[in-house]
């Protein structure tokens, strides 16, 4: 179970990894105690040095004994069984992992790393972990560390340490699975990911989404879970802010109107307006709009944070969308209040009746509610511009089609607003009504989110500004929010380090200890690389080992030196000198070919290749490529 921890990245190197292999439940209590002692030491300790680096760097008055007393942790001067007492103590049953226990932004002075901590327990241990008296106590460690891995469990242990969580740390779970021992486990998370694989599609049917390899699970919820959170927090924001907008008209009206049944618009309007006149914009926000593109998601996994936080919507979000809701009804209604009263139309008629009040009322809020709607929208597409644009060209349409002759025909006597649009549109007072209200309602927003992004940019935004302007962010501010990745050299370097394989993946004991302690790594071949050192001197200097286009021996020291090198015990080096002898073969003695016998073909045609493109690319060589694969052989 570690050695698959570190092949996929679950484990570093920088961790302590803690193995938990308890046969009693007295056994089991030692080893939670004992760790999470070495755990809470260690913040101890990092926390005491973070203090000092800042009491150093701010040069705080006071003498060095005031100074260490002020740097003591209270449980510092503890015994042991008082720091045990404290540990039984639930005060610190809500402890986050300790990575995410200090903000790097407090000091920046202060660049020591956090250590991390990872704890492995199986099954038989987990047996006792999970009992009543013992699962708080398991949680408070596991919750410490950054990584936990449960080996060797059952389908009800492992549904179980979901409910665990669940219970007590009021998280959202994710339980990622594959195989029918996994329905459970999957069954019992908020949310269920079945992998369809060679063990059956049990776990797929039992789950919310269903991927095909585990590796998919990154792009599941970096890009399309950030996506969807993004998504419906816009379409809920949105949502209760039209409605507030459009449902207080009336309430403002009930004040002029004796609060009475009288309704501000027409009853066609109050039917259709969450049906044609304010749908599909928002429809088109919540399935189209994205922050910023899917390589950028994967690029800088941070920008998943405000989903786990929930700060896209909440409780103070949902209230700024009612008060913006209210504060827009307010204008809406006074501002065509205000223009309107007393006025008159063109023909000298009355232009501020109920009917004209109505339909100029119900134009500015369909005009306002989808321009709110277009600056709410991050990713425009060809059915965003249909939407919005489209609803309010509908809007007219069917109002002058609504109020028209031929409708009055159809209803009868009891319809008064025939001829309003047109006589409404064809006022001046109206068209500067919409422009005044427009401008009152989407300026202030507009100014906010500018004073905001110049001011206190959040990190979507900054990532957006990168991916509007191609700017690379430096190495000082991209750490921040980015996630780190090393160069090629520093992972290889740091494979070569590591001393496991891909036999982390068996089952049974087999080899693990001596490949872990690097007994079964064969050493490096010293044939092989006197072969590339000499394949280094015949590109630099090809005239000293190849026969010269003037008849003059090449220089014999060569040899002698490739003889003595034979003589010395160690693999490779008869190959070495046959690889040496080979240069002084003449072209037209072909019965003197040597025999590579002890060279597998790969290294004599990977060999081959390297040499003959050198001796293309040099002049001094009167040997041809063809010449020399042909004693090559």
């Amino acid at each position: 179970a570690i050695n698959i921890g570190y092949s996929c990245q679950l484990l570093t190197n920088d961790m302590e990894v803690f193995a938990i292999e308890a046969k009693n439940e007295h056994d089991l209590k030692n080893e939670l105690r004992e760790k999470r002692l070495i755990i809470l030491d260690a913040i101890q300790k990092y926390e005491q040095k973070k203090l000092q680096q800042s009491y150093l760097s701010f040069q705080t008055p006071g003498s060095p004994n005031t100074m260490t007393t002020n740097l003591t942790s209270p449980f510092s001067n503890l015994n042991n069984d008082s720091r045990a007492r404290i540990l039984d103590s639930k005060s610190d049953l809500h402890l986050q992992p300790i990575s995410l226990k200090y903000d790097q932004s407090s000091n920046k002075n202060f660049n020591e790393p956090l250590s991390e901590f990872a704890l492995v327990i199986n099954g038989q241990s987990l047996v006792f972990a999970l009992t009543q008296q013992n699962e708080k106590e398991f949680l408070d460690l596991a919750c410490l560390c950054k990584a936990v891995i449960c080996c060797r469990v059952t389908p009800g242990q492992k549904k179980a340490v979901v409910d665990l969580v669940k219970t007590h740390k009021k998280a959202i779970t994710l339980a990622v699975g594959d195989g029918a021992n996994d329905v459970s486990m999957i069954k019992s998370a908020h949310i269920g990911v079945g992998i369809s694989g060679q063990e059956g599609q049990q776990a797929v049917l039992a789950s919310d989404f269903s991927i095909g390899q585990f590796r998919y699970l990154e792009r599941l919820l970096l890009v399309h879970g950030r996506w969807s959170y993004y998504r419906i927090s816009k379409f809920l924001r949105y949502f209760f802010y039209k409605n507030f907008a459009s449902t207080l008209c009336h309430f403002w009206f009930a004040f002029f109107c004796g609060f009475s049944a009288q309704t501000l618009f027409d009853p066609f309007f109050v039917s259709t307006y969450n049906v044609f006149f304010s749908s599909l914009p928002v429809l088109a926000l919540g399935v189209f709009d994205q922050d910023v593109n899917e390589e950028l998601s994967t690029k800088y996994p941070s920008l998943y944070l405000p989903g786990q936080k929930g700060t896209l919507f909440n409780r103070k979000e949902f209230l700024f969308s009612v008060m913006h809701g209210i504060i827009s009804s307010l204008v809406l209604f006074f501002i065509p209040y205000g223009t309107m009263y007393h006025s008159v139309d063109p023909n000298g008629k009355d232009a501020g009746d109920l009917q004209s009040f109505g339909f100029a009322v119900a134009t500015i809020l369909v005009i306002v509610v989808n321009l709110q709607c277009g600056l709410d929208t991050s990713y425009w597409t060809g059915f965003n511009h249909f939407c919005i644009w489209g609803t309010l060209i509908v809007h007219f349409i069917f109002h002058f089609a609504l109020y028209s002759e031929i409708i009055y025909k159809i209803i009868g006597q009891g319809w008064y607003y025939i001829g309003t649009s047109q006589a409404v549109c064809s006022t001046a007072v109206f068209w500067f009504t919409v422009l005044i209200t427009s401008a009152i309602l989407l300026l202030p927003i507009i100014a906010y989110r500018f004073i905001r992004l110049d001011l206190t940019p959040t990190m979507i935004e900054k990532v957006r500004i990168v991916q509007k302007y191609g700017i690379k962010p430096s190495k000082t501010k991209s750490t921040i929010f980015a996630t780190k990745r090393r160069n090629r050299s520093s992972m290889r370097a740091s494979t070569r380090s590591l001393k496991r394989s891909a036999y982390a993946f068996s089952h049974e004991e087999g080899f693990a200890e001596l490949i872990k302690e690097g007994k079964m790594m064969p050493e490096p071949s010293h044939g092989l690389a006197a072969m590339a050192l000499l394949t280094k001197q015949l590109i630099i200097n090809p005239t000293e080992y190849m026969s010269r286009s003037d008849g003059t021996k090449p220089n014999q020291s060569n040899l002698k030196t490739a003889q003595e090198r034979s003589e010395t015990p160690g693999p490779g080096n008869s190959q070495l000198l046959r690889y040496e002898n080979r240069n002084y073969i003449d072209e037209k003695d072909k019965s003197t070919k040597p025999k590579y016998a002890q060279l597998n073909k790969s290294r004599k045609v990977l060999l081959e290749n390297e040499l003959a493109d050198s001796l293309d690319s040099n002049s001094n060589c009167k040997l041809t490529k063809m010449v020399y694969k042909k004693n090559f052989y």
